[in-house]
């Protein structure tokens, strides 16, 4: 038999086959029955093991826990923090303790973290990254999250890709198309984008925004017109030096986030290419560097606060009815962009 004090939740879990929240609302609540034979095979595996229910844990599987999870793909990145800023506003309000983690945009961190927050019995899940084009991965996340909203927890993502729980949506597509319409109108033909990993929704939806945008008005991206790299700065820096040294460099470099075009602006700089002289520069997302950045940066602005404190309201509703919240971007034109001379 297995040291008592040594056995977790999830290693009864993992024994069993189920998820943790199925095995806690199992272990926890005596007229919960489950599927039929789930129960009696969840019970089995506590006993071999020797699991003794933590009172701790079992208090916060009730309406009384006052943690909420937030799960983010990096904090470093000022779209996120100020994401997580707004959630923080709403949870210090409702006397909730946040407990945050980045994932650093890796699908299997993500799921790891979800369980294990979900383990702690957090009360509420504010899904704040983007999604993942993963079959493998959103199934398994699917299963962990509806398990958890089953047993009474609430879930909230911010951006689409996922069905379960409530959705604050940012219309990634479409601000981007407006971006890119307003460019066309100001004289741009040539253009260059540096984008992050395709296997991100939000990517995918904001570069189809964009190239929506330039067919409106009758012009096509090629495949070498796209650079894919980082969703960062650095991957701005080396998205900027990928195409500006082609035989002929585009006259509008288009990021699909602030950060990156933040990178861009910093190699154009260095490399004495004139902003926006020599080329315009756009970005994504309304962080506040883009107001301070040389020039101020051509963005859509995104009320990100005001992201973190509908999803961190969500949070606090029940999981049915399912709520969807859109939330639009503002186009702000500034100095990085101008017609081309």
């Amino acid at each position: 038999m297995a040291d008592r004090n040594l056995v977790r939740l999830q290693d009864v879990a993992a024994h069993a086959g189920v998820s943790i929240a199925t095995a806690s609302r199992m272990l926890s609540d005596p007229n919960y029955g489950g599927r039929a034979g789930l129960r009696e095979r969840v019970l089995a595996s506590a006993a071999e093991l020797g699991y003794r229910v933590n009172p701790h844990a079992r208090a916060l599987a009730t309406s009384s826990s006052t943690s909420v999870g937030l799960v983010v793909h990096d904090v470093r990145d000022s779209y996120f923090a100020l994401l997580s800023g707004g959630v923080m506003t709403v949870a210090e309000r409702e006397d909730l303790l946040v407990n945050m983690v980045c994932t650093y945009r890796d699908p299997a961190r993500e799921l790891e973290y979800v369980k294990r927050l979900i383990d702690q019995r957090v009360r509420a899940l504010v899904l704040a990254g983007s999604a993942f084009r993963d079959t493998a991965h959103n199934a398994a996340m699917r299963a962990e999250l509806q398990d958890y909203q089953e047993s009474g927890g609430s879930v909230v993502s911010v951006t689409r890709g996922r069905d379960i729980g409530h959705l604050v949506q940012i219309d990634n597509a479409g601000g981007m198309r407006a971006l890119a319409g307003a460019l066309v109108e100001l004289g741009h033909t040539s253009f260059g984008v540096v984008a992050g990993p395709l296997r991100l929704l939000t990517v995918r939806d904001r570069l189809q925004g964009l190239k929506q945008g330039l067919k409106d008005h009758g012009i096509v991206l090629h495949r070498d017109d796209i650079v894919y790299t980082d969703l960062s700065r650095e991957g701005g820096l080396t998205g900027a030096q990928t195409l500006m040294s082609r035989r002929n460099p585009p006259r509008c470099l288009m990021a699909v986030a602030d950060v990156m075009a933040l990178g861009a602006l910093s190699w154009l700089r260095s490399n004495g290419i004139s902003v926006p002289d020599e080329v315009s520069v756009t970005g994504f997302g309304g962080l506040p560097a883009a107001l301070d950045a040389v020039p101020p940066l051509t963005t859509v602005e995104i009320p990100l606060e005001r992201v973190g404190e509908t999803a961190m309201d969500l949070a606090l509703r029940p999981p049915s009815p399912r709520h969807v919240v859109e939330i639009d971007g503002r186009l702000a034109l500034r100095e990085s962009a101008a017609p081309p001379r």
